[in-house]
């Protein structure tokens, strides 16, 4: 049950703190912008759940870090959930048949790109995400693998997953 200080406590967040907090969340939810009101509602949730709300010394950054938790959690759940949008888009895009052949050349070398930048970035997620993704191991059989935790491989195809999504969205708005 919510007594009223917690409730006036998390009213006043909403009030100074929420249209940036769904900025916050809108930049960085780019192409599933419709999670945002869903994500809004579950950082506020989780502050009413609170057990000791007058423990925060700064309410505003543990805001944020409340928030940026919702979002880790919700990139695993969308990870483990199946492949994101904008990365299916692409891997149906290479694999028309009746393409161009001319596309086809340029969407195999972004997505070679694509790869080599990840690989840079996060060996480890790129292992993860060709592994899973494009060699058909199950997420325990790459854990096993690449000598990681279930968890962790979750969390680098989730991070691989964004990565790529980030990008393709990025060059979409390029062009």
């Amino acid at each position: 049950m919510v007594n009223d200080a917690k409730q006036a406590f998390v009213s006043e967040l909403e009030k100074s703190h929420g249209s940036a907090l769904r900025r916050y969340l809108a930049v960085r939810m780019r192409n599933a912008a419709a999670d945002v009101p869903d994500l809004v509602q579950e950082v506020f949730l989780r502050l009413l759940r609170l057990d000791n709300h007058e423990a925060i010394r700064n309410s505003q950054a543990y805001l944020y870090t409340v928030a940026s938790h919702v979002l880790h959690q919700h990139a695993l759940r969308r990870a483990a959930a199946g492949e994101t949008a904008a990365v299916t888009d692409f891997a149906l895009e290479i694999g028309r048949s009746d393409s161009d052949p001319a596309l086809q050349f340029e969407l195999e070398q972004q997505f070679e790109q694509l790869g080599e930048r990840l690989q840079q970035i996060s060996p480890k997620a790129y292992a993860t995400f060709m592994l899973h993704r494009c060699h058909g191991l199950s997420l325990q059989e790459v854990s096993e693998k690449i000598g990681a935790s279930y968890s962790m491989t979750k969390k680098y195809l989730a991070r691989a997953l964004n990565y790529i999504e980030t990008e393709l969205e990025a060059s979409r708005e390029a062009r």
